[in-house]
């Protein structure tokens, strides 16, 4: 298996109502997230990957919706218990957020080695559900973008 690469998307799914999707890890219990992913090979186009990664994760096929780049970056040090999927040495990871809007909440089909719940939620909750930092940052920033897009 090949190491994962340090950049990744982090793609928070969102109704226009601002419910938003949050998806419990298979490997955690309790660890609740929005659609995230590193990069298959540095020359993926990040929307690329946030397109996959959707697609993978939830089985919603976003290939006519549009995702919006925040022009959010963070950078944050890879939790211990997952270094081991990197490149020896590599301690931090750089994350790029993006958002896509759905009219209303959607089916979700969740890929069973990554995710063992999905679940809906008003943007507050959800942001107090998750359990990295950027993810529930991002989430709170969601009704100000929401209104500038």
């Amino acid at each position: 298996m090949s190491s994962k690469l340090p950049v990744s998307v982090l793609v928070v799914i969102h109704t226009a109502a601002l419910d938003v999707l949050l998806l419990e890890r298979a490997s955690h219990p309790g660890y609740w997230q929005s659609v995230t992913g590193s990069l298959d090979r540095l020359e993926e186009p990040l929307e690329g990957a946030a397109r996959r990664e959707v697609r993978e994760e939830t089985g919603i096929d976003a290939a006519s919706s549009r995702f919006l780049r925040w022009q959010v970056v963070n950078a944050f040090e890879i939790y211990a218990q997952w270094r081991r999927r990197f490149a020896p040495g590599t301690t931090h990871n750089t994350e790029h957020v993006f958002a896509l809007r759905l009219a209303g909440r959607v089916a979700v089909t969740l890929a069973a080695q990554e995710h063992r719940a999905q679940l809906w939620l008003p943007w507050r909750e959800a942001a107090e559900k998750c359990f990295s930092w950027s993810n529930r940052d991002a989430i709170r920033m969601l009704p100000a973008r929401s209104a500038a897009s």
